[in-house]
């Protein structure tokens, strides 16, 4: 089998992370018999220093042509005076955009003994394992009429929170797909009491359960949801929701993990994936070799389950960054009887337990 990557590193501690991750894809895919045409491309702040666009077009038809895009980071401080459709973000959503992603995917689990690394009881999240499918293109980001105006000399900001019976469907059935592979139980958050958007959006939803009868589906206010994931979050397996509540939820499920460097994610569309850490570029801290890499590496393992169907590759990364956590971490999720370790030589230690096997 042959797969071609693209991989943009962007800024800050992306091309760090990144390089491990791909010393990671490298190996795995060794071992799997999967040959990999790897090929580099800037993007976000990266991108506008090169070519003065934080996505030029020439790497948007990188990606089309791809089989997977693997992306570290993008933003800084540095940027932060441009004016808003140039700044490094952009270049972020204008790739998903741009290949068609709609849904995704972030796990929030805990790999090996890292229960002790999260501020929440180690008796709430050991065993904590839950997916949070997000839907990506649509929702209060995107929704027409937006602005800022001036209404009787006071500025009005406003924002328009829209989805369509389409656009649900095509999400809630990667709700429903995800938790068939995983213990099929769906929870879809919603706010229904209040917001119209919302009642459609369980309307739908709750249409589409009998397509799906081995599934379980709950439907949750996502403020219920919020306090659930830091409550109990071993309650929830698989939680689909909008592209705003997604955004608030995946980060709120950081807590389960002790650190949002151990958070991956997947963006999914019609047969082509996007790989990324949830984590920013996190400029203050670039360069020094303190960056946790996990994020990316197990970013790499969503690779080979949803995009080259090895998900037995996806699982070997997963045991050898549990087997790594058991006596090394880096300094955000550093705990009592660990050994210290960088950036660079965590991505070393999971490739040699890769090998290992």
């Amino acid at each position: 089998m042959k797969k071609s990557v693209l991989i943009t590193p962007g800024d800050g501690i992306g091309p760090e992370v990144t390089r491990e991750a791909v010393k990671v894809l490298n190996a795995c895919a060794r071992l799997a018999g999967l040959t990999l045409s790897l090929e580099e491309a800037p993007i976000g702040g990266a991108a506008i220093e090169a070519a003065g666009n934080p996505l030029p077009p020439e790497v948007l038809n990188k990606a089309l042509a791809a089989d997977a895009v693997l992306l570290g980071a993008v933003g800084g401080p540095r940027w932060d005076k441009l004016p808003m459709v140039q700044r490094p973000e952009k270049g972020l959503l204008a790739i998903r955009e741009g290949l068609g992603l709609f849904a995704n995917l972030r796990p929030a689990k805990i790999y090996g003994d890292m229960a002790g690394a999260s501020t929440l009881k180690p008796e709430v999240v050991d065993g904590a394992d839950l997916m949070v499918v997000r839907e990506l293109t649509g929702g209060i980001y995107f929704g027409q009429p937006r602005g800022i105006t001036e209404k009787d000399g006071r500025r009005e900001g406003f924002n328009t929170m829209r989805y369509n019976e389409t656009e649900i469907e095509r999400i809630a059935r990667v709700g429903f797909q995800t938790a068939m592979r995983r213990h099929k139980r769906l929870v879809s958050v919603d706010k229904a009491n209040v917001l119209e958007v919302s009642a459609l959006w369980r309307e739908v939803v709750t249409a589409m359960a009998p397509e799906f009868p081995e599934v379980t589906l709950e439907h949750m206010y996502v403020d219920n949801a919020a306090m659930q994931i830091i409550r109990a979050p071993k309650r929830i397996d698989t939680l689909v929701t909008g592209n705003l509540f997604g955004d608030i939820l995946s980060d709120a499920a950081a807590m389960i993990t002790g650190s949002i460097g151990m958070l991956p994610s997947a963006s999914l569309g019609e047969g082509r994936g996007l790989y990324e850490p949830v984590h920013g570029s996190a400029p203050d801290i670039a360069g020094l070799d303190l960056a946790n890499p996990l994020a990316t590496i197990l970013s790499v393992g969503m690779m080979f389950r949803y995009s080259f169907d090895l998900p037995a590759e996806d699982d070997r990364i997963n045991r050898a960054v549990s087997a790594v956590l058991a006596k090394h971490r880096t300094e955000d999720i550093m705990a009592s009887g660990k050994t210290p370790v960088g950036c660079a030589r965590m991505g070393d230690l999971v490739v040699e337990a890769l090998e290992r096997g």
